[in-house]
């Protein structure tokens, strides 16, 4: 074999290795920053592309990763990768204290969604893009919260969410990353607060409990009064419309005597009658009544009785 086609072959084979070395695949959704001798040159879109090899040089950068452990417990580090994630991705940061406007220490587990959308500027724009974006929620969260008391806190997380989204969406702006959402998973009070709002709630509960059975109580009272009200408006109805019968009934016995009669006078001698007859029965009414009564003037009595029988006898 003669040199010359030894060295073709040689050439050959150092192109197809460079072809080879230089082909990249990049997944969808993912991307990455090629240097050419140091310096920016472009960013690979999804699909096959080449770039020159030795020339050419994809950027590594920090990322955060969840790694599994021997248990199954779940830890978080810091690996070096070519690959960009365009994707909306999650992170679940540590629990961490929180000092509120009422100096109340809680404790504070937040998620953070977002998503990049220039890779150029999350890589040159900053060194260690996922921690800068750690700590800047870490100070938001204690900016945050520290203006707020804990009442406040507990109450208004669709604000603090708000609040927080805006913040860490316009500080990060500049590191070509999109701030979706904040979410404050829980917030958890020291045990002794966590009691007296336990034993404040159960005393709102009695107040209100109480309330409802004394709006109760006087709205029973309210309607037991109306009902003696109506009772009292139909006995008095009733009674008068007695009387009037009654009297009714007397005028019409009266108009009868007097027919029966025939003079005033002998009328009203037999009404004098009659009232002190009754008048005689109801004083010796009784079931152990041993007093016997007797008239004072018992021949006005007698002569009364003896004018009852002449009358009746007429």
């Amino acid at each position: 074999m003669s040199p010359a086609i030894l060295i073709a072959i040689l050439f050959a084979f150092f192109i197809l290795l460079s072809l080879l070395k230089g082909l990249k695949v990049v997944p969808q959704a993912q991307t990455m920053v090629v240097e050419r001798l140091g310096k920016y040159h472009r960013t690979l879109e999804s699909g096959v592309t080449v770039i020159w090899p030795f020339i050419d040089k994809p950027r590594t950068i920090p990322w955060r990763t969840s790694v599994s452990g021997q248990k199954g417990e779940k830890t978080v580090k810091l690996v070096d990768t070519k690959w960009i994630d365009l994707r909306e991705q999650v992170y679940d940061y540590p629990k961490q204290n929180v000092i509120t406007k009422d100096n109340v220490n809680v404790e504070i587990d937040a998620l953070l969604y977002f998503q990049i959308t220039d890779p150029m500027k999350s890589v040159y724009e900053i060194a260690n893009l996922p921690m800068a974006i750690e700590k800047l929620t870490q100070t938001a969260l204690r900016n945050v919260l520290g203006e707020l008391e804990l009442d406040q806190s507990l109450t208004s997380r669709d604000t603090v969410n708000a609040k927080l989204t805006q913040i860490l969406d316009e500080a990060t702006d500049k590191w070509g990353v999109k701030v979706n959402r904040v979410e404050l998973q829980d917030i958890n009070p020291p045990q002794e607060i966590r009691e007296q709002m336990e034993k404040q709630m159960r005393a709102e509960r009695d107040r209100r409990a109480a309330i409802l059975i004394a709006e109760g109580q006087k709205q029973a009272q309210i309607l037991e009064a109306e009902g003696f009200k109506e009772s009292a408006i139909k006995r008095a109805e009733g009674e008068a419309e007695a009387r009037i019968k009654r009297a009714n009934a007397e005028a019409e016995a009266v108009k009868l005597l007097k027919g029966v009669f025939g003079s005033d006078s002998t009328y009203t001698q037999y009404l004098v009658a009659m009232r002190y007859i009754d008048t005689l029965g109801e004083m010796v009414k009784g079931k152990d009544n041993k007093v016997i009564y007797m008239p004072y003037e018992a021949t006005g009595v007698l002569s009364s009785l003896g004018g009852i029988k002449e009358l009746l006898k007429s």
